[in-house]
């Protein structure tokens, strides 16, 4: 009979014979108040109820952690599915992208959800909460799964599993509905007891807290400009039939891929024409400011927009507000002690606004340079004079802030929001998270451009998307024009880039649970060659290759 041994946090440590559950051990943390909602086994999160039976070190996962609030609204998701099932089982739930702290949902089926219908969702959703119901984590034959998933039918789930065949499939089961999730859930319902469903557009939404304060809701923020892209590109999704990783797959497997990345990309130029068709409609523009949160492809976006200006007659000028960060000795340190690059009061505003009224009064500026290795702006003798034809393209995250122009006209200006929005789902019950697939870009081309492994790159997400939503997102709805530029094929372009980045992140480093987690999210993407992505792609920006010199 082996023995294996359990360590703490406190780097206590027990020994049992054989295996043992984490369920068992919650006396061995720290009451602070929060719900333990799973644990991490050697850096892996696990639910609390799988079976460790080799040597471990495991720690709790609290609600009010980034991955504790991850597992919160999987399982709400599951919940939803599972109320869903009972009261309209005749009709697919869908989820849709993620609109303030909530999900999109409808019904797929000739009428609008109403009001009504909402409200006995909630109710139903709420009675499971309140039955204290076990949600069961087994594994099943693939056979048992095919068969499980078309009686119930999840016809995009049973789908996918002709693209993603293990031989054992991991489902949770509750109150006769059982589904696929690529993560943990919670054990019981009993836990999910902060949600709300609240009407919205053709379908409602399913709303959660904020992981900071996991006890209430916070207050809804609309984002009708977000939605109304959202809402175009899942229309050009259902009428090309590729609405999930599967419907993706499929042309994949059946060697169609090509004419749907020419559609893709084509939509896209398309679509950044129509916004310099914008900016000359407005007459008055000399300067276009882009802005997105990291990875949304603002590089790509502002060459190719500029392609788009110079063909109806602008002679355009591109520069990166970045080259007016001040010198790192001016720059202002976080709550941590590092340089704050991410805050509006780490650019020269005044050298910024200085250098466009010049611009705009016809006179020569010195185009700036910033060495981020010295800390330091320099000037190399580049110069910049606007003609009555030019117009200055800028990008950089504040573009949207009027506090990084507040000398210049409104009507000089042009604001365009970049968002990473993929229309597709994994299946009709997980989403394809807009920041899974910009970290994904970003581990890509850290690892191609910049010298940084998978786990280098995951470490300081928190602090971006925390920088994001300091400085971006808030004024998202300032903009002048949306540009998602997500493309639908991408992940089965990155997989083949990302996927062995991320096995190379190992047990013993905390960043192992989230490369885990993805690995399992890019299984389920067939691959695409490098050679299929045109050279003016903005999937060129992470891989490499593209036809613009950076």
């Amino acid at each position: 009979m082996k023995k294996i041994t359990i360590t703490f946090p406190d780097n206590s440590s027990i020994q049992v014979e054989n295996e043992i559950r984490p369920v068992t051990l919650m006396n061995h943390f720290a009451d602070n108040g929060q719900k333990i909602l799973a644990c991490r086994v050697n850096n892996e999160v696990c639910p609390l109820d799988s079976l460790i039976d080799i040597n471990a070190s495991i720690e709790p996962v609290y609600e009010n952690t980034k991955e504790g609030a991850a597992i919160y609204r999987r399982s709400l998701c599951f919940l939803l599915a599972v109320a869903a099932h009972n009261l309209f089982p005749d009709a697919r739930l869908l989820v849709g992208h993620s609109l303030d702290y909530g999900y999109y949902y409808t019904l797929d089926r000739e009428e609008a959800i109403g009001r009504e219908q909402i409200e006995a969702l909630k109710k139903e959703m709420q009675r499971l909460v309140d039955a204290d119901e076990v949600i069961e984590c087994e594994v099943i034959s693939y056979q048992d799964a095919c068969a499980t998933f078309e009686k119930l039918g999840l016809i995009e789930t049973r789908k996918q599993l002709n693209y993603y065949t293990p031989a054992r499939i991991k489902i949770n089961s509750l109150d006769g509905f059982a589904d696929m999730y690529f993560g943990p859930l919670v054990s019981s319902t009993k836990v999910l007891d902060v949600f709300d469903l609240m009407p919205y557009q053709e379908g409602f939404l399913l709303r959660f807290p904020k992981h900071e304060n996991p006890d209430t809701l916070p207050e809804f923020k609309d984002q009708p400009k977000l939605f109304e892209i959202y809402k175009r590109y899942k229309a050009w999704g259902k009428r090309l039939n590729v609405t999930s990783a599967a419907g993706l797959n499929q042309l994949i497997s059946e060697r169609k891929v090509n004419d749907f990345i020419d559609i893709t990309e084509t939509l896209q130029v398309k679509c950044i024409a129509d916004i310099a068709d914008q900016i000359q409609k407005k007459k008055t523009v000399r300067v276009v400011l882009i802005a997105g949160p990291s990875s949304s492809g603002k590089t790509t976006t502002s060459k190719k927009l500029a392609l788009q200006l110079r063909a109806i007659g602008y002679k355009p000028h591109v520069i990166s507000l970045d080259s007016y960060y001040l010198g790192r000795e001016e720059t202002p340190k976080d709550e941590n002690g590092d340089y704050d690059y991410e805050c509006l009061e780490a650019l020269d505003v005044k050298q910024i606004n200085e250098d466009l009224l010049s611009l705009f009064d016809g006179k020569t500026i010195n185009v700036p340079c910033y060495d981020f290795h010295e800390g330091k702006r320099y000037y190399k003798g580049e110069t910049m004079t606007l003609g009555p034809n030019d117009i200055l393209v800028m990008e950089g995250i504040h573009g949207l802030n009027d506090k990084l122009t507040p000398l210049i006209a409104p009507e000089l200006k042009f604001k365009i929001y970049l968002s990473a929005l993929t229309q597709l789902n994994l299946d009709d019950h997980n989403r394809i998270a807009t920041s899974d697939n910009r970290l994904i870009r970003r581990i890509v081309r850290d690892a191609q451009f910049r010298g940084k492994n998978a786990a280098g790159t995951i470490a300081m997400w928190d602090s971006v998307q925390k920088g994001e939503r300091l400085h971006i997102f808030p004024f998202q709805n300032n903009a002048d024009a949306m540009l998602n530029t997500a493309l639908d094929y991408e992940l089965s372009v990155l997989r083949v880039y990302a996927a062995p980045l991320l096995r190379c992140v190992t047990p013993m480093e905390k960043e192992y649970s989230e490369a885990r987690r993805l690995l399992a999210f890019l299984e389920n993407f067939c691959t695409i060659p490098a050679t299929a992505v045109p050279n003016q792609s903005i999937i060129r920006e992470f891989i490499g290759g593209s036809a613009f010199h950076y």
